[in-house]
């Protein structure tokens, strides 16, 4: 039986529509007077509505979203409210949300999962004294980055029967191929890697590395032209060359042209 406050406001922060839905499905069915103000696709979306709205009694929000990293909205506005995870991340990742004390959702959602988050929430209102502590933002993101508080210098990769080091600065792109992260070289040669695009994100330099879509992580110097494209996104040519388009969504084209003119 659900325990919250009876018409309680939660605030959905999801890019995948499925996602979304899923989640609203399962609250509902754990308590049907729940209110789900709005489901955001975005950082700039979820910003703007932080900026012209009350703070919701709780806060669903996907790590990875259409724009970047969901990080960025604590970085720009104040958010007063619970915060409670979804995220696709696993072993290392999860103990920087425990740590910090902060509820997660591992996706796909499960039902139970969603119940043990609530009913955890519920129990800390009960013994909490003055507005929720915030997340400690820059303390997870060095947790979620592996072994070190610095970006990735080299990642090990198979060489058919042995193990190489490729530096950081040998890598053109990290692409998705049939679920499998992939890194390609400069010298266009291609290797498997053992995390997720997600998980190659965060250790990444920013500054010289951007996530073009949920298939592409592109370096800086790897880009060689850029085209318009349909209803306001971007065409780009990588080198070394890949038989697959690579196309920049309407929602992250303004951050890419701002990395691009940093």
């Amino acid at each position: 039986m659900a325990t919250l406050a009876p018409n309680m406001k939660i605030l959905i922060i999801e890019d995948e529509a499925l996602a979304a839905e899923r989640l609203t499905d399962l609250v509902h069915r754990y308590d049907s007077t729940i209110q789900i103000l709005e489901v955001l696709p975005s950082v700039e979306s979820a910003v703007a509505w932080f900026n012209t709205h009350s703070q919701p009694d709780l806060l669903l929000v996907d790590i990875q979203l259409s724009d970047g990293l969901c990080f960025e909205i604590f970085r720009n506005v104040k958010v007063t409210c619970p915060v409670i995870f979804t995220t696709s991340y696993d072993q290392y990742a999860l103990d920087a949300f425990e740590v910090n004390s902060i509820s997660y959702l591992l996706k796909p959602v499960k039902y139970q999962q969603l119940v043990t988050s609530l009913h955890k929430l519920e129990e800390l209102k009960k013994t909490l004294i003055g507005p929720p502590k915030l997340p400690d933002i820059e303390s997870i993101i060095k947790k979620l980055t592996p072994g070190s508080d610095k970006y990735k210098s080299r990642f090990l990769v198979k060489n058919g029967m042995n193990i190489r080091a490729v530096k950081t600065s040998e890598i053109a792109y990290f692409f998705s191929e049939q679920k499998v992260s992939m890194l390609m070289t400069t010298a266009g040669q291609k290797f498997p890697v053992d995390y997720s695009l997600e998980q190659v994100e965060l250790m990444l330099n920013p500054d010289v590395f951007f996530r073009i879509s949920r298939k592409f992580i592109v370096y800086i110097d790897a880009v060689r032209a850029i085209h318009p494209y349909f209803k306001g996104r971007l065409k780009v040519e990588v080198y070394p060359e890949i038989p697959e388009e690579i196309i920049v969504s309407s929602d992250r084209t303004p951050g890419f042209k701002e990395w691009l003119d940093k």
